[in-house]
């Protein structure tokens, strides 16, 4: 009875014997928190000193405490992961960090009321991903159109967050013509020109440094190649037209006529024995330079569609006549690939002349010409448009209204109410009474709908007869779209629509069950590259520009595999739904030649990247050692130990350092000797007081992956010195090198699984994580920790989460 009476108090808290909720937890702040703060906190972070610009010296007045929860979730979250108090004071006690700790997720939890708060998603408008994917996925046509839409905003790092996806006079343009593109390709088919002809002219990159970005323009390689996708109308016979091109070489006098010449190069000239021995000596000096003929491949998709031997020259020629090739070619998207294996050594003198980047011989341009012979079948949309028959010119008002309600009805993401039918069902009639086509109708209004709020817009309405501030569950249409938008970056299929309309998505076991199936989906692979890069900073690599005096081997196609190593450990991790904590430590990764050979990992050959499983003392596996991740946090010309631990601290660990004040000098490389090491350096940082609080968190991160590059190569010299890897983590643990960093963050799995949750519901709700989420999301770590945090059991924690199936009336 005793001990029942207990657990009765200790769950009322001191609000059975009178109190209200606030002054409960006044009561608890004076008795088990205050006293922590002055022994240990308030020293550092008083009104006076303001120490990572947080005061709690204001606290004092206990009645102040439980109102600013935002301000206690930030002290929750750098106490758990270690960071406060910072090295070198102790660490706050077991029992002090339970007081206050405790203290913090009972006011985080509830508000004083009791009441749970599941937060509000705003309204959002598609992003560019969203976009281009719903209307690939709602008819069949994917023409990539948001490409040309300006850059979506981001928040909380992500660019699917409601608040700061606006719709500017320019997007509005850009979405009208968008809208009239895709609903004239997907009714009529994609125009192309009436008789072949140039379709486009593909550059590389290399040559366009100084042009904006567009589709004409393909990535270069070091040793050459030129590569990329290139969407194709129709069906037909294609033309692949190209030439090889060199840098100038040594200038060499030309020949005496009558020497044996080589195609593409300029006059000719007697033989061997007719040359001075100056211009013999310049002959094999050239010869030298330029190496045997090399064979050149190019493939669609990967498959092999001509095979050509391109010979070298030190003018700066074409090295032979313009190469065609016509082949046909299938509608839609194909990935193309002029390049030369042979040239798999950036060592090979083939490659380039020296060591500023000039490829010595290389796809100077491509030519798309076509189409030969266009099949004149109606596209693949057009049936999926056209549900009552897709026999065009025989449809009638009966065949146009279900058309136009199947459409309305999937690009709603709802059922149309017939307010929102008549308009589109008026342009028809309006259509045809001009002479225009039902096609040309359904066409306009096609069109309207891809300009409508309800199809641009994820837009969630209170319930009638809801009280403001009301808590409910919300529909199970909407619960459909957050689950596609989220896992799929796009419109619900026809099996979670209909799940949906029957009032059975919301039940636990059949949510479940959807999600699963749609993690299995081709489709969710949109989460690999929508959020996982995001996340892990990936799309900084597209702007990330090694200094290629210092790493001359640095170009596009390592840029790319950098990238895609990263993708693939996530994309296994989503597949073999392994454990997230894989993403940390790994035996195994993803290679082709060309990031193997950067790696200097033996025994990888080709373009194509496999799983290579790794021996313990190998210096790749998990996201701390990976190209794509060192690289995006280093400077052009050096590593950046700051950057890298705060990557760290904010992608992994969860508590990233406050910004730096506004009147702290950076770090001026000019200034200190180039002969120093990083560390050095940054010795000259930490010495002023105002930056060591916060450096003295970052650095010892960042140090321990200081045997890796800018670029991410392995090293052990750094200036001609052994490299010092000694770090540590906030803890004030101490180790060397990258291993005991993994193994450290792999001790407390709570704080990376409890990161990496925060992170992926911020993207499935469309806005920040705030303190009334905390109990949510260590609920989900919690549930997944008894299923070894494999993915599935987050994502599936997150989408039976309150705050991903309920709502906060206005």
């Amino acid at each position: 009875m005793f001990r029942r009476l207990a657990g009765i108090l200790a769950v009322c808290g001191v609000t059975c014997l009178g109190q209200s909720p606030d002054e409960a937890r006044t009561t608890e702040f004076q008795k088990s928190v205050l006293p922590v703060l002055s022994a240990r906190c308030l020293g550092c972070h008083s009104s006076q000193l303001k120490s990572g610009n947080l005061n709690l010296e204001q606290f004092r007045n206990a009645s102040l405490a439980p109102q600013q929860i935002e301000i206690w979730k930030k002290v929750r979250d750098r106490l758990t992961a270690g960071t406060m108090p910072p090295p070198p004071a102790a660490s706050l006690s077991k029992v002090e960090s339970a007081a206050v700790v405790g203290w913090i997720d009972q006011i985080a939890g509830r508000p004083a009321s009791g009441a749970i708060d599941p937060g509000r998603v705003t309204a959002r408008r598609l992003n560019r991903v969203e976009y281009d994917n719903t209307t690939r996925d709602l008819l069949g046509v994917n023409l990539r159109t948001a490409a040309e839409f300006p850059t979506d905003d981001s928040g909380y790092g992500f660019d699917n967050i409601g608040d700061v996806l606006s719709l500017s006079p320019l997007l509005m343009e850009k979405l009208m013509s968008a809208a009239r593109r895709i609903s004239q390709a997907a009714v009529f088919g994609e125009s192309y020109p009436s008789e072949p002809g140039l379709l486009v002219k593909i550059k590389p990159k290399r040559s366009q440094d100084d042009s904006p970005p567009s589709a004409d323009i393909f990535p270069y390689s070091m040793r050459g190649a030129l590569y990329g996708t290139y969407h194709f109308p129709v069906d037909g016979q294609y033309e692949f037209r190209w030439r090889y091109a060199n840098f100038r070489g040594p200038e060499v006098p030309d020949q005496p006529a009558g020497a044996g010449s080589t195609a593409g190069r300029k006059g000719g000239g007697a033989g061997r024995g007719a040359l001075t021995p100056e211009q013999r000596k310049a002959l094999d000096e050239r010869n030298r330079l330029l190496g045997p003929p090399v064979q050149m491949v190019f493939t669609i998709d990967g498959r092999q569609v001509l095979t050509a031997v391109v010979e070298g020259s030190t003018d700066y020629n074409y090295a032979r006549g313009e190469t065609v090739v016509r082949v046909p070619v299938t509608a839609g998207d194909h990935f193309l690939r002029a390049s030369f294996p042979e040239l798999a050594n950036l060592d090979d003198p083939r490659v380039h002349i020296n060591r500023d980047g000039r490829r010595k011989i290389f796809v100077d341009y491509m030519d798309i010409v076509g189409p030969y012979e266009p099949s004149h079948a109606p596209a693949p949309s057009y049936t999926r448009i056209f549900i009552c028959g897709h026999a065009p010119g025989r449809h009638n008002a009966q065949c146009a209204r279900r058309v136009v309600e199947n459409l309305a009805h999937r690009a709603y993401r709802r059922p149309p109410s017939e307010r929102e039918l008549e308009p589109l069902l008026r342009l028809v009639a309006l259509a045809q009474k001009q002479g225009d086509s039902l096609e040309e109708g359904v066409r306009v209004s096609l069109q309207a709908m891809l300009m409508s709020p309800n199809f641009l817009f994820r837009i969630e309405r209170d319930p009638a007869g809801v009280a403001p501030g009301a808590v409910y569950r919300t529909s199970d249409l909407a619960l459909a779209s957050r689950l596609s938008f989220f896992l799929w970056s796009s419109i619900p299929d026809d099996e979670l629509l209909v799940t949906a309309e029957r009032g059975e998505l919301h039940k636990p076991k059949v949510l479940e069950k959807q999600v699963r199936r749609m993690l299995a989906d081709s489709r969710a692979l949109n989460l690999v590259r929508n959020f996982g890069e995001q996340w892990l900073h990936l799309r900084n690599l597209e702007s990330s520009t090694p200094d290629l005096r210092l790493f001359p081997d640095f170009d596009d196609n390592l840029r790319q595999a950098f990238r895609r190593e990263t993708e693939l450990h996530f994309e296994t991790l989503l597949r073999e739904d392994r454990s997230v904590l894989d993403l940390l430590k790994a035996d195994y990764t993803f290679l082709n030649e060309r990031l193997a050979k950067h790696y200097g990992i033996p025994n990888v050959y080709g373009s194509q990247f496999r799983r290579v499983a790794l021996d313990k003392n190998s210096e790749r596996g998990g996201l701390l050692r990976q190209g794509s991740i060192l690289t995006v946090t280093s400077y052009a010309t050096r590593t950046s130990p700051v950057i890298r631990g705060k990557w760290v601290l904010e992608n992994i660990v969860g508590a990233p350092p406050p910004p730096p004040l506004p009147d702290v000098p950076a770090l001026k490389d000019n200034t200190v000797s180039a002969n120093l090491s990083v560390r050095a350096r940054l010795a000259e940082h930490r010495a002023n007081a105002a930056c060591a609080s916060c450096h003295n968190l970052m650095d010892p991160v960042g140090f321990a992956l200081e045997n890796y590059d800018a670029i991410g190569r392995w090293r052990t010299l750094e200036e001609g010195q052994p490299v010092d890897a000694t770090g540590g983590l906030p803890d004030g643990s101490k180790f060397v090198g990258v291993g005991p960093l993994e193994d450290g963050l792999r001790k407390r799995p709570e704080l990376f699984v409890g990161t990496l949750t925060e992170k992926l519901l911020t993207f499935a709700l469309g806005r920040g994580v705030e303190p009334y989420d905390a109990p949510a999301v260590r609920k989900i770590v919690q549930e997944a920790k008894a299923d070894d945090y494999r993915f599935s059991s987050i994502i599936v924690g997150i989408t039976k989460s309150t705050p991903f199936t309920m709502r906060k009336a206005l």
